[in-house]
């Protein structure tokens, strides 16, 4: 056995929500714009269902307004939205921190993953790191062993998280040694500088994405 994970599939309202916020987020559809339930069904190819669905999760991202008559209007990026949904995830996934703190986690996996990601950036392969990022932070929430937690920031990275870019050297260089900070805080048993380390990493990545965005 090869020890790997299964592969968890999106549900179809996260699909179709991922779709809908790429769009909004590169600004495809713009702020203002009226959406309706039975036209993005047609368009998308699916039932209504999942759509009704995926609007309630953009109208709580706060990139949809919610409208009578199965219609949505498009609030767009706001620097508002950006700060409300970096503070959550900074307050949320430092406490992961220090529950896997608490728990004395096993760190062979992630120290793996640091490994990798050193090695896709030394090869300028950013896209890679992402994704290697994104597993980085979810292997911590698993590890923080909290079925809540995890499923709340599960849900906020698929909420405006989705739209970070990294591709610059710079932005992927800091965000690494951040997470090897964090992890040999962890690695120490040091629940406050982990809390702090955390915290920061994400404050930072809430200010990245307001240049980017905003």
């Amino acid at each position: 056995m090869l020890g790997l994970k299964p592969i968890k599939t999106l549900p179809i309202r996260e699909k179709i929500a991922a779709t809908l916020r790429e769009a909004i987020l590169a600004q495809k559809i713009s702020a203002g714009e009226v959406l309706t339930l039975e036209s993005t069904a047609q368009e998308l190819g699916v039932s209504i269902t999942p759509v009704r669905e995926a609007f309630q999760i953009l109208a709580r991202d706060g990139l949809l307004e919610l409208k009578q008559n199965k219609r949505a209007v498009v609030v767009g990026v706001t620097e508002k939205t950006i700060r409300e949904h970096f503070q959550i995830r900074a307050a949320l996934e430092s406490e992961a921190c220090v529950l896997c703190c608490k728990n004395k986690i096993e760190l062979k996996r992630i120290d793996q993953i640091l490994k990798v990601s050193r090695e896709v950036i030394e090869d300028g392969d950013y896209e890679s790191y992402a994704s290697l990022n994104q597993t980085l932070h979810m292997e911590l929430w698993l590890a923080a062993g909290n079925d809540k937690l995890e499923n709340m920031l599960s849900e906020l990275w698929n909420g405006l998280s989705r739209g970070m870019k990294m591709n610059e050297e710079e932005c992927v260089r800091k965000s690494l040694k951040e997470h090897e900070e964090i992890i040999e805080c962890i690695r120490s048993g040091n629940e406050v500088e982990c809390y702090l380390k955390m915290h920061t990493h994400i404050d930072e990545s809430g200010k990245n994405f307001l240049l980017q965005y905003a």
